[in-house]
């Protein structure tokens, strides 16, 4: 079963909140890398800046719907949605009262367990059940063939513990029926992933014996974004929690393989929409005593800034 759910809570009189964390069982790692369920039931919308990370999202929606918006794009308005691979940050805001469970995976876990490339849903937060090789397709008698009916049983449980149990034995079972990722992208990725994306493309393609064109395309396929981007996130992604940690830009840029400073500051702002230091202050602000109403700035991934509450 899932690890020992770990529960924060608040009221204020502007409504509750609740966020539960929980890992998952250890057969389901590295693929799965964590559980957060989150219950909001406050008087009037919330809105949070999501960085690009190094994982997919599947949202299992409980009660409410998000909104996700992102620059060039049209925005879309989800109770349960998948959200791949991205080189740019999202915007979600919902009405004041939401409840779900956020599940995150590595991009070859969610290729195998979902079976769709994932280059088609880079960038593009969709509906999980119209996925174009949903489930469905693969279901047999069990119950659990798609998303809707597992957030259905998930709202239907009483606490936190009980839905990370449903979720560590459903997603074991999505796991089985679905495909394989190459074990050659799991190596390249967990090697990507080590050296916070500095390892060089090609140096990566020849640890795992394919010429670069060949890693490009099954990177596309299995992880959604080429090499070089993917590790342009898990680059940004390392400079972030060096810079929340107290490291100094100069010192950042040269610790994640940046040229220099500036480098780093384009690749902030491209990324996030911001520069270091406005992210740094939105953070600090964020994190000072709150009003007994304020959500937490609670990040997505363990020891990384990931993201920004913004109202």
């Amino acid at each position: 079963m899932a690890s020992a759910v770990r529960t924060r809570s608040g009221r204020g009189p502007d409504g509750t909140w609740e966020i539960a964390f929980a890992r998952p069982h250890p057969r389901l790692r590295p693929g799965v890398l964590g559980y957060r369920g989150t219950r909001i039931d406050m008087a009037g919308p919330r809105r949070r800046l999501e960085a690009p990370i190094g994982a997919v999202t599947l949202l299992l929606g409980l009660e409410g719907r998000v909104r996700i918006s992102a620059p060039g794009r049209e925005p879309v308005t989800l109770a349960s949605l998948y959200s791949g691979m991205t080189t740019g940050a999202v915007v979600g805001e919902h009405g004041g009262r939401l409840t779900g469970i956020e599940v995150l995976l590595t991009p070859w876990a969610a290729f195998g367990m979902f079976g769709t490339p994932q280059h088609e849903l880079a960038g593009r937060p969709v509906d999980p059940d119209e996925l174009p090789h949903a489930l469905g397709a693969r279901a047999n008698a069990r119950r659990w063939h798609d998303v809707a009916g597992l957030s259905d049983a998930l709202a239907a449980l009483p606490g936190w513990p009980a839905r990370m149990r449903l979720l560590d034995d459903v997603l074991t079972y999505w796991t089985g029926a679905g495909g394989r990722s190459s074990a050659r992208v799991v190596r390249a990725w967990s090697e990507l992933t080590r050296t916070g994306g500095t390892l060089p493309v090609p140096r990566l393609a020849a640890e795992v014996g394919w010429s670069v064109r060949q890693l490009e395309s099954r990177f596309r396929e299995q992880i959604g974004l080429g090499p070089k981007a993917a590790a342009r996130v898990l680059r940004l992604q390392r400079a972030r929690r060096l810079l929340a940690a107290g490291r100094g830009q100069a010192e950042t840029a040269a610790l994640c393989g940046y040229y220099d400073q500036a480098h780093l500051g384009r690749e902030f702002r491209a990324m996030t929409g911001c520069t270091p230091g406005e992210f740094a202050t939105a953070r600090t602000a964020a994190a000072a005593p709150p009003a007994p109403s304020a959500l937490p700035a609670t990040d997505r991934m363990a020891g990384e800034a990931t993201s920004l509450v913004l109202t």
